[in-house]
């Protein structure tokens, strides 16, 4: 069977499909994975065969016009203004964005790039002829490829947030170049969705069209070297991992790693933060009781620690899901909000929106998470129907029969 991978430009949004990718190589099927030219050495550095062709919207930009967008309509919770979505730099009114200046610049710069992505993709997918083609919700020149190509397209999520949310929250993008209209499909919406490979467990599950192929989420956090195991003295254990670029989508006020930092050291637990050498070296001189790894994999930490402090990542939550591990999410977006609202509704964790993030705040949740054992319970709870799912190799007979009987 050949499968073709269709990625975004954002490492983080097909992360969950690494593992599927090796499980089918490993069953001797072929794979390629188009991608922009940006993720080529990530695609490739994961163990998959890299296509780069795809353009458009990088995710960066796209998410800050999404901010915009919300402000504009009365959505945006925090208070300041949105970075702006060009430029990233900060605005001090609403008025700094002019949509008409950029819908005739770098929108139709980015429509035009899209519309050739979309169309790249479609070439390969008629030349190479997949059987089956799976993509991240972002990445829809997956779908517009299977389509033309006559083969079933799976959506790969990669979190607890859905392709039919209620507004604001929305993680499909828009068809910029109008390439599904070009290409014959109509306009482009959630109902050409037919098939979802989801990772959630009931008590997580999303609102979603289409037909749910329920997976085992494995984690694949990047590349890393998982540390050597320290004992477990007699205070609790505490990771923090924060996300490397939330800063330039959300704007300074959302680098909470000082006040998350000052937090636990004023409660005396064991804190241990993985985090890129940029932050480490923003951050500056870290407390007694701070262990800092730099760029350590997600997975190899959370199984000896007793909470997580993230701020709303899907892979950061996933991971924490199925490792069992109570989390605590600090969110400055309305998708991450979305997540870590039903995290926290299953009883798995706490939700602390950012703008109301200080180290008292920080300091009174995570105290809060850690003294009552219903969130342990609800977390060990989580892990086990999240690990009872199929895992990749286990979901390819299903995969197989999709192909053969499209």
């Amino acid at each position: 069977m050949r499968v073709l991978f269709s990625v975004s430009s954002w490492p983080t949004h097909y992360s969950s499909m690494v593992p599927l990718g090796w499980a089918l190589q490993a069953a001797g099927h072929e794979l390629r994975v188009l991608c922009a030219p940006s993720q080529t050495a990530a695609v490739a550095g994961a163990g998959l065969p890299p296509v780069p062709l795809l353009g458009g919207m990088e995710v960066a930009v796209h998410n800050r016009l999404s901010y915009v967008r919300e402000a504009l309509a009365g959505q945006w919770p925090y208070p300041w203004t949105p970075l702006h979505p060009v430029t990233g730099a900060q605005m001090s009114t609403l008025d700094g964005f002019d949509a008409e200046a950029y819908a005739r610049t770098d929108g139709a710069r980015f429509a035009e790039a899209s519309a050739a992505g979309h169309d790249a993709a479609v070439a390969f997918a008629r030349e190479w002829r997949p059987d089956l083609v799976v993509h991240d919700p972002v990445s829809t020149e997956g779908l517009l490829a299977a389509l033309a190509a006559g083969v079933p397209a799976i959506l790969a999520l990669w979190g607890p947030v859905g392709t039919h949310e209620a507004p604001p929250v929305r993680i499909l993008p828009d068809d910029l170049g109008d390439s599904f209209a070009r290409h014959g499909f109509g306009s482009f919406g959630p109902d050409l969705i037919r098939h979802v490979l989801d990772p959630c467990p009931d008590e997580v599950a999303p609102p979603l069209g289409g037909e749910r192929l329920p997976v085992r989420y494995v984690p694949y956090n990047g590349p890393g070297v998982p540390p050597p195991r320290q004992p477990r003295g007699g205070r609790k254990r505490v990771c923090v991992t924060w996300s490397t670029a939330l800063s330039t989508m959300t704007g300074p006020r959302s680098y909470a790693l000082p006040a998350i930092v000052e937090a636990l050291a004023g409660l005396g637990v064991e804190a241990v933060l993985t985090a890129t050498r940029e932050d480490a070296e923003a951050l500056g001189p870290v407390p007694p009781g701070v262990r800092l790894l730099e760029r350590c994999p997600l997975y190899a930490l959370l199984p000896d620690c007793d909470a997580v402090v993230h701020h709303g990542g899907a892979g950061s939550a996933m991971t924490a899901m199925v490792t069992g591990t109570p989390q605590l999410a600090i969110t400055f977006a309305s998708e991450q909000a979305c997540l870590a609202g039903r995290i926290a509704a299953a009883g798995a964790g706490l939700h602390l929106p950012g703008h109301t993030a200080t180290a008292e705040t920080i300091a009174a949740t995570v105290a809060a998470l850690l003294d009552n054992p219903a969130h342990q319970r609800a977390a060990t709870a989580l892990r086990r129907a999240a690990v009872s799912r199929p895992t990749p190799v286990e979901l390819l007979p299903r995969l197989e029969k999709l192909a053969a009987g499209w």
